[in-house]
């Protein structure tokens, strides 16, 4: 909302996406307190924020109440990617849930508007294509990706009680593969490890065949999604799927990452993930109707963004 600041909580700022969002919100004028265990988010990520007059960070686990005063909430504390929610799935379903809790109870004491960062991953291996928002998914409540996938799944279930009950400003995102600038080197995602792989002349690793699909959207999209999404009208609650419908195989970005970095790193092939969904595609008709958004990156020109960041980070801190 341009014209009026706002005090605005970001759990996770301190992550990819967050720290990209903490800096849009400062952009727009308001006061930012970035929240952060810094379990996968970095302190580099928000390090050029920090002398900003209207920004400040805390240290803090959303599992625990947190109590400050606030008029809007972005919730996207929770690992992301596979290697780190796998790492200690009992935590990583506290933090969906129990932070959940935490933050619609913050929101229902300072009568906040809050939105959940919630994902693509509540579809699990979808047997509908491409995924609408009210597609209920087809997930695997005990499997390895269970505690991030139904973790989510509670929180949206919290959010939505709390909406019914207590007449709370609620927002759901479901965010699909986002990539770009301050993505974790480590973090298993596809695009970073590609991208790290070709840079370091090492074999590219696809797991299974390379025939599944994704969508990407850069950073710059996901970010005016979510703030488009937090400044609609109380009626609009969501869920709203935010990301790119234009979908490649995985083979298929391998060699588009290759080219683009000049690589001559080998295609590996290695065994396919459980619960690993085979097609990943959002149908974004709602976002378009109630956001007015759709992404405009095309995945050439931000990939050449993130290879270009990737490069920098390299150069200066070898992996």
């Amino acid at each position: 909302m341009k014209g009026s600041s706002l005090r605005v909580l970001v759990t996770g700022g301190a992550g990819f996406i967050g720290s990209h969002l903490c800096e849009r919100l400062l952009a727009d004028g308001h006061e930012v307190l970035c929240v952060d265990n810094f379990y996968t988010g970095r302190r580099s990520n928000i390090a050029h924020l920090l002398s900003h007059p209207r920004f400040e960070i805390m240290r803090h686990d959303i599992t625990f109440p947190l109590y400050v005063e606030v008029d809007r909430i972005y919730n996207l504390a929770c690992p992301a990617s596979p290697v780190h929610y796998q790492f200690d799935p009992v935590q990583t379903t506290k933090v969906s849930v129990h932070g959940a809790i935490n933050m619609l109870g913050l929101a229902k004491r300072t009568r906040a508007r809050i939105l959940q960062a919630s994902t693509s991953e509540v579809y699990g291996d979808p047997t509908v294509h491409p995924q609408s928002e009210d597609y209920w998914g087809h997930v695997n409540p005990i499997g390895p990706r269970a505690c991030y996938d139904e973790g989510k799944r509670c929180a949206e279930t919290l959010f939505f009680d709390y909406w019914r009950q207590h007449r709370l400003e609620i927002k759901v995102a479901r965010i699909f593969n986002t990539y770009g600038p301050r993505m974790h080197p480590n973090d298993g995602r596809v695009v970073s490890n590609f991208v790290v792989q070709a840079l370091k002349g090492e074999p590219i690793t696809i797991y299974g065949d390379g025939s599944q699909t994704r969508s990407f959207c850069y950073i710059d999209d996901m970010i005016e999604g979510l703030v488009r999404l937090m400044d609609t009208p109380p009626s609009i609650t969501g869920p709203i799927n935010l990301g790119n419908p234009e979908e490649c195989t995985i083979r298929e970005l391998a060699e588009l990452v290759r080219e683009l970095t000049g690589s001559r790193s080998p295609i590996v092939f290695r065994p396919q993930p459980a619960d690993d969904p085979c097609r990943r595609r959002p149908d974004i008709g709602r976002a378009r109707r109630e956001l007015g958004w759709e992404p405009r990156v095309p995945l050439r020109e931000g990939l050449l963004k993130t290879i270009a960041w990737f490069e920098r980070v390299l150069q200066e801190q070898p992996l």
